[in-house]
């Protein structure tokens, strides 16, 4: 297991850590619960530099990589972002992508554990470019402030930094003292939150002052467990939890990394087919599931309609802000209607899951 480069600082807060596809993750600092809790109310800072990290340079970057993934590149100015997905020639994802647009090269932040993935899949395709393909893991720490206190949090700690007002759109500055740093709009639970790329020599720095300016303000330190709970309530899927290399793209992230304007890149064919000829045969839904509920269903757990098995789970948490039981899940198109009322089938019996529009806040009560 790959371990956190600031593992000792965790420790030292009383971190409690786990895995999460091959890279050690901190999974609280001893009371989960407190920990969603300033995510909601106040601001959580939590250390994501598990995540993979990678650049691209040269002079043909931008086109180049406009012609791997799903969403536009080449639109994007300097200190501008998007999000997208890196697909196979048949439309199946291999991984989703957060890609910001630096003066010189191109920032890809995306889940742990795919640098290879994602790194000989770009490789293959680099026939006559001048592009090259950096990992920066080592180079860069990821710490994320989420939540309503979130901006007055990152104000307070005195950085030269201007405050990006648009989703993925970024600011940075050079600090004389803790180097080049890169302020991202990236609200991760749907809310308000920002991402801080930092120089791996200043990352506990950064995260001391940020975990004393979040105290301040009524939050903490977060770990993986409050922050998956609150990406599910959000409705937001996650790469290797709700969609993997089993996926079309459009199952699952259509209307946020799919641009069916922007011209061809691999998988493009397949993916336009779809559109043009119908619905996808199962997409991913928002499922609010019974009350009474003995234990949460697992991932794989089936789904019925009519006796009939129509889906399949793929997360599930117990919600405290919405006082439910909530989950994702596949469901074939002919029963993924919402509110539609569906049989859940687990180890411990039968229940009622119905789908509901996501994110789960606009409708669940």
């Amino acid at each position: 297991m790959e371990a956190l480069a600031l593992h000792e600082f965790h420790d030292g807060l009383n971190a409690r850590f786990t895995e999460v596809n091959g890279t050690e993750v901190v999974n609280d600092y001893g009371n989960s619960m407190c920990e969603y809790m300033a995510l909601h109310e106040a601001a959580g800072v939590l250390d994501l530099s598990f995540r993979s990290r990678i650049c691209l340079t040269g002079v043909d970057r931008v086109r180049f990589l406009h012609g791997q993934v799903t969403n536009n590149v080449n639109t994007l100015r300097a200190g501008e972002g998007c999000y997208a997905a890196l697909v196979t020639a048949k439309g199946k994802l291999q991984s989703d992508l957060n890609i910001y647009a630096l003066p010189n090269e191109l920032l890809l932040d995306f889940e742990p554990g795919l640098i290879k993935t994602v790194s000989e899949r770009l490789d293959k395709y680099i026939i006559a470019d001048d592009v090259q393909i950096v990992d920066v893991v080592s180079a860069y720490g990821l710490i994320s402030i989420q939540g309503p206190k979130s901006e007055t949090v990152v104000r307070s700690i005195g950085l030269p930094l201007e405050i990006p007002t648009k989703a993925l759109s970024f600011t940075s500055t050079n600090d004389p003292n803790l180097g080049e740093l890169y302020l991202v709009n990236q609200p991760r639970i749907g809310t308000i939150g920002f991402d801080l790329f930092v120089p791996t020599p200043a990352l506990g720095a950064v995260m001391d002052k940020l975990i004393a300016a979040a105290k301040e303000q009524g939050g903490r330190a977060c770990g993986w467990q409050a922050l998956e709970l609150s990406r599910i309530e959000a409705g937001i899927p996650r790469f290797g939890a709700d969609m993997d290399e089993a996926n079309l793209a459009p199952e699952a992230i259509e209307q946020q990394a799919i641009s069916y304007s922007k011209g061809c890149y691999i998988g493009q064919e397949v993916i336009a087919r779809i559109r043009t000829y119908g619905q996808v045969a199962k997409a991913l839904r928002g499922l609010r599931l019974a009350e009474d509920l003995k234990s949460l269903p697992v991932k794989g757990d089936k789904l019925f309609h009519d006796g009939k098995e129509v889906g399949y789970i793929t997360s599930a948490t117990a919600s405290p802000s919405l006082k439910s039981n909530i989950a994702f899940g596949y469901v074939r198109k002919e029963a993924n209607q919402i509110n539609t009322e569906l049989t859940l089938h687990t180890t411990e019996g039968d229940s009622s899951a119905k789908i509901v529009s996501l994110p789960f806040q606009s409708t669940v009560s």
